[in-house]
């Protein structure tokens, strides 16, 4: 195990040299003059030529990625240039926001949808299987922006049960208070996708011998479904989810925009807007090597949940 973890953890380096190079020329030659966007309009070339120095844009180019080499390595990528707060300060600030939306969030996400998928794959075949697998095809062509706007329209402004905005800074005033509203949107926009596909997952393991085996046994359906095959079926859910973590920050931008979350999707989305170099960089650079760790947890949990997978 130790051994194919440093293996692991050696073989990012070249990934991350790759996503460090596309990154710096991906912003030097296509993003522009960084000068010009952080001048603005009314600005002069000697404002230009000064912004150039303090930059370092005036050095030879293995300069100036040498030095994007050591802020990626300090995780220190200098300040916005929007609000001139240190942009790791920023988005430590930021993250609590979004993990308090988004963690709650994925686990009732996943266990719903993935005891939701063992019971329409019990009944497969059924006028219950075939009408909620039809309503879900409905339900994932409304946009999410639907659901946010009537949601807040009915859950919120007209009925009153929940705010329509806002943030606070207790945990449990916002788990309480502010949260359920976007959690619950944001189980409606993923429990259609979502259990159509944790179906599948556990449909493939339902005509597997090791069934047919524990059914001849004489062991309850019930038992068969949530212990054997909801077991073997975890493996594809874990890829899945594993693999979808560090985009769920990104992409929760809709839910903290609307409801006034000061999250990490909310600030990327204002760094886009603002042409906000710095955040931008550094967020391209932390959600490469999110993924790259959460890969490797996933490989992990693999071992954990199904003790024949072998690591080498």
């Amino acid at each position: 195990m130790h051994a194919y973890v440093a293996r692991r953890l050696w073989q990012m380096l070249p990934t991350m040299a790759g996503v460090i190079l596309l990154v710096f020329f991906l912003f030097n030659w296509v993003g522009g003059d960084p000068a010009y966007v952080l001048a603005g309009l009314m600005s002069n070339q000697e404002q230009i030529e000064s912004i150039r120095t303090t930059l370092g844009l005036n050095e030879p180019l293995y300069v100036q990625l040498w030095i994007f080499v050591k802020q990626v390595a300090t995780f220190d990528f200098g300040a916005s240039w929007t609000t001139g707060e240190p942009v790791a300060q920023l988005f430590a600030s930021r993250l609590p926001a979004s993990l308090t939306l988004m963690v709650p969030l994925l686990v009732i996400e996943t266990v719903f949808c993935l005891v939701l998928a063992v019971g329409l794959s019990w009944v497969r075949g059924s006028r219950l299987d075939r009408g909620v697998m039809v309503f879900f095809t409905l339900l994932m062509s409304v946009s999410i922006l639907v659901f946010i706007i009537v949601g807040q329209y009915l859950l919120a402004y007209r009925w009153g049960h929940f705010p329509v905005q806002g943030w606070g800074d207790g945990l449990w005033k916002n788990l309480s208070t502010y949260a359920p509203l976007p959690i619950l949107l944001g189980l409606l926009v993923g429990v259609a996708p979502h259990t159509r596909l944790f179906r599948t997952f556990v449909l493939d393991e339902v005509d597997q011998d090791y069934v047919r085996t524990a059914r001849a046994k004489g062991l309850s359906e019930a038992r068969v479904m949530f212990v054997h095959v909801l077991r073997n079926a975890l493996i594809p859910v874990i890829t899945f989810v594993i693999s979808n973590i560090p985009g769920l920050l990104l992409g929760a931008f809709l839910l903290e925009r609307f409801f006034g979350i000061p999250g990490v999707g909310r600030e990327i989305i204002l760094a886009v807007e603002r042409s906000d170099f710095p955040v931008i960089k550094a967020v391209t650079v932390y959600v490469a090597l999110a993924t790259m760790v959460f890969n490797l947890m996933g490989d992990l949990l693999y071992r954990l949940t199904d003790p024949r997978v072998q690591l080498r």
